[in-house]
């Protein structure tokens, strides 16, 4: 079900009690569209900790650039707050353009993770990664499990390769030294971390 708020002191106190309760980090603006994003269950974040844990091995630690649970990633030079996006991590390489605004950044990260939630619109934001400039974008669907690499193309992003329990297809990224593929594990499907360097791997 969706819900369109049309008025204004309505709305104002809704995203003012959400900022107010903390709640409000993963909320995003489409083209001026509020989007109340759901609350991330515990499998959501122990999936972001994960793979911001072994990004900042893999690139914070070695200082090839940052990366970040959730940042807000915008293309207003203005007023950012009238269209930005939350990616679930990203990954800023040094040499990156976009600019480190602290509340914000104005473009892209290289590399992207979407962690899918019931309800939310992760595919849809495709089309405004590509048009900030992300480089690869990889998309953790959990209902049924399966992860999806994008790559950054013509211009767009375009879909890489998937990998399933069924099909555990290897994805090789080409912006960050490690490929990506979904394994069998105990509770639930893991997501299989390998090094290109054939000797770090992580299971998340």
């Amino acid at each position: 079900m969706v819900m369109l708020i049309a008025e204004p002191d309505v709305e104002h106190r809704l995203i003012a009690q959400r900022q107010a309760d903390g709640i409000d980090q993963h909320d995003e603006v489409w083209e001026g569209v509020y989007f109340v994003s759901p609350i991330a269950n515990n499998e959501h974040q122990g999936l972001t900790s994960g793979l911001v844990g072994v990004m900042q091995f893999v690139v914070d630690w070695k200082g090839l650039g940052r990366s970040f649970p959730g940042v807000n990633v915008t293309d207003q030079e203005i007023d950012w707050t009238k269209n930005y996006r939350v990616p679930d991590v990203a990954v800023f390489l040094n040499g990156n353009h976009a600019e480190d605004r602290q509340t914000h950044f104005l473009g892209g990260p290289d590399f992207a993770v979407e962690i899918v939630s019931s309800g939310d619109r992760s595919l849809e934001k495709l089309p405004f990664y590509s048009q900030v400039g992300v480089r690869e974008l990889l998309i953790i669907d959990r209902n049924p499990w399966a992860l999806e690499l994008y790559r950054r193309g013509e211009g767009e992003l375009a879909l890489l390769g998937h990998s399933t329990i069924e099909h555990p297809q290897m994805l090789p990224s080409l912006v960050l030294p490690l490929k990506f593929r979904l394994v069998t594990g105990i509770a639930r499907p893991q997501i299989e971390i390998s090094h290109n360097d054939g000797k770090q791997q992580w299971l998340i």
